[in-house]
């Protein structure tokens, strides 16, 4: 991995289904670019080269609907690769999260980061975070994500992917995603970085994770940052009661856990924002990796 320069606001692509398709069978450069809403960039931002793997759009169906994804794999895999969907934040599919999906594929997995959004619109198209969650989140249903997962896992299953593991990642709002999706019999392991817990019910999310811990058919490893302004720990703590209640009956529920960084905020593992903190953020890495080879996705 090398570091990326700052990126002018320019570089960030109006259309998000804009990726550059040849790039999905040949490893060459490629470059999806920043949501404006995210930036400034930072040169912190990790950027994976595509030396031994193959990256790039790919469209995924969904019923008639043709979801676009991100997906990487290695170039010369031999038999079955263990599968990892990857869900961004608020922002979508953009460069942090493709290369995340690169980071995945150079351990040898066939990563998979659906554009979740796309029904809803573009996050592009707004400046403020805020914007994007009226405008666009809030707008995308959890049942319609959870199918969109399935539909991907399906398209894994007939493109090289090993459907015995499948593991589950994601950011912020990704996170929130990631621990839904464990309740899918497809998923062995979830990673959720900083996803909310609780919240408003309503009809798109009419469950939070507080809601689902005895719907867990996959252990969850939370990482959550002390310093969360938006995520409180006394949330982290009802999720932990509700773990413990279900412990008794559920094996995916009793073998959850979390792992708090004191001083870390919201965001800490996103290297091209100032949110970003090196310490956390490669510990969680490391976490997460060690956690799906635990629980049988590598």
């Amino acid at each position: 991995m090398t570091r990326k320069k700052v990126h002018d606001s320019k570089v960030a692509i109006s259309n998000r289904r804009g990726f550059i398709k040849a790039s999905a069978v040949t490893a060459t450069s490629i470059g999806i670019g920043f949501v404006a809403a995210s930036e400034p960039v930072l040169a912190a931002a990790i950027e994976t080269d595509f030396k031994g793997i193959k990256a790039g759009e790919q469209m995924i169906p969904v019923g008639t609907f043709q979801m676009p994804a991100y997906v990487s794999r290695p170039e010369n895999a031999k038999g079955k690769l263990p599968i990892v969907i990857v869900a961004s934040e608020i922002f979508g599919v953009h460069e942090y999260i493709a290369d995340v999906t690169r980071r995945f594929a150079k351990l040898g997995y066939l990563a998979i980061a659906p554009e979740f959004f796309i029904r809803a619109g573009d996050p592009n198209t707004y400046g403020t975070t805020a914007e994007i969650m009226s405008n666009i989140v809030a707008k995308t249903p959890d049942s319609q994500v959870l199918n969109d997962i399935q539909a991907a896992l399906v398209w894994a299953g007939k493109n090289g992917g090993d459907l015995k593991k499948v593991g589950v990642t994601g950011f912020c709002w990704g996170g929130r995603i990631t621990w839904l999706a464990a309740t899918l019999p497809q998923v062995r392991a979830g990673v959720a970085w900083y996803g909310r817990l609780v919240g408003e019910k309503t009809e798109n999310s009419p469950k939070h994770p507080v809601d689902i811990a005895a719907e867990l058919k996959a252990p969850v490893l939370g990482l959550y940052g002390g310093a969360d302004a938006g995520i409180s720990l006394e949330t982290v703590e009802q999720m932990r009661q509700e773990l413990a209640k279900a412990a008794s009956k559920n094996p995916a529920a009793k073998a959850s856990r979390f792992e708090i960084y004191p001083d870390a905020p919201h965001g800490f593992h996103a290297d091209y924002r100032a949110l970003y903190r090196e310490g956390p953020a490669k510990d969680g890495w490391e976490k997460c990796i060690a956690w799906f080879k635990q629980n049988g996705v590598a």
